[in-house]
């Protein structure tokens, strides 16, 4: 047994339900580091919420409680660097223009939904791969970032500036979004903005119900280099999704992030409707040929014509309040 198999076989051990067989093509320094299950991911939501600080609106000094500890902030923050796409799209959201950014692998440049808004940071190198140097001559003053994607550098980067870290991306976004929102002294926009999304999902969903006089079954399915994956409940798109009370096929009602499927298991990728996402380059993974298969072309989706692609920016980069909004919108386009 591969030690590969035995880590799948100890995940399913723990509950997951992972399906991974090779999709072909793939070598292993082309899977990107990405978001996964594990023994306390469904915790982190719980956790997450315990997070923020206690400072009435305006009042610094204030101690941020976070993912890493406690963060005392001297002042309200000007210069904000980011080290993932859900930070990003927070602080946008919140009306700061942060001066670095650090981007992901499979999107190294600014999305184009932010584009118009978030000013022009530098580029700081990606999650995986910081570039210090750079970070440090920027001299931002308050850090940004998740302790899965930068906890082994999150003691240099608190040497820094003042750093604040969200437990993980993902599924505890609107968690992520006030964390971030108390460190910036902006709670009550936050909270707004949660609101008015949170009223925006479920008329939407309603909308799309009167119109084709039922709530249709939402497939995900993703494409990535040595992957295929269906989201389940515990993404950022699967919280949209059961905020818009759109329901899930039975494959994808997981309590985790995604169902890892091979090409030969795609009938379980199959809803009334299927929404596909790519990371990266299609070429780096096997879309191309899935989707040229018969086993695809018999998913009664696809023979509808009711499978559709979406952008990856949104749909599963964005990991903040301004990407869930789009797709919600995305959804009343598609479905209403």
């Amino acid at each position: 047994m591969t030690n590969r198999t035995r880590r799948l076989a100890a995940a399913a051990m723990g509950g997951l339900l992972v399906l991974l067989a090779g999709c072909g093509g793939a070598k292993p320094a082309d899977v990107p580091a990405v978001a996964a299950g594990g023994a306390d991911f469904g915790k982190a939501g719980e956790q997450s919420a315990q997070f923020g600080t206690t400072a009435a609106p305006g009042v610094f000094p204030r101690v941020v409680k976070h993912g890493m500890g406690e963060t005392t902030l001297t002042k309200r923050p000007e210069r904000v660097l980011v080290l993932d796409t859900g930070e990003l799209d927070n602080v946008v959201a919140l009306g700061v223009k942060p001066v670095g950014v650090a981007y992901t692998e499979g999107s190294p440049a600014m999305p184009a939904y932010l584009a118009d808004r978030a000013g022009t940071p530098e580029n700081v190198g990606t999650a995986n791969a910081l570039k210090l140097e750079a970070i440090k001559k920027l001299q931002p003053d308050l850090i940004l970032g998740s302790k899965l994607r930068a906890e082994a550098q999150y003691k240099i980067l608190s040497d820094i500036a003042p750093t604040v870290f969200s437990l993980r991306p993902g599924y505890p976004w609107k968690e992520n979004f006030r964390l971030n929102a108390a460190a910036l002294d902006r709670t009550a926009d936050a909270e707004k903005m949660i609101k008015d999304y949170e009223a925006h999902a479920l008329a939407a969903g309603n909308r799309i119900e009167a119109k084709q006089g039922k709530r249709p079954t939402v497939s995900m399915v993703r494409f990535m280099p040595g992957r295929i994956r269906l989201y389940a409940n515990k993404s950022l798109i699967g919280t949209v999704l059961t905020d818009a009370k759109l329901p899930r096929p039975q494959s994808q009602q997981v309590d985790d992030l995604a169902v890892e499927v091979s090409s030969e298991n795609l009938a379980k990728a199959d809803g009334d409707v299927i929404f596909i996402g790519t990371y990266g380059d299609p070429a780096k993974t096997a879309q191309k040929d899935v989707l040229a298969s018969p086993i695809w072309q018999q998913l009664s989706a696809v023979k509808a014509g009711k499978s559709h692609s979406v952008n990856d920016e949104t749909w599963y980069l964005g990991l903040g309040v301004l990407a869930a909004d789009s797709v919600i919108s995305d959804l009343e386009r598609l479905l209403g």
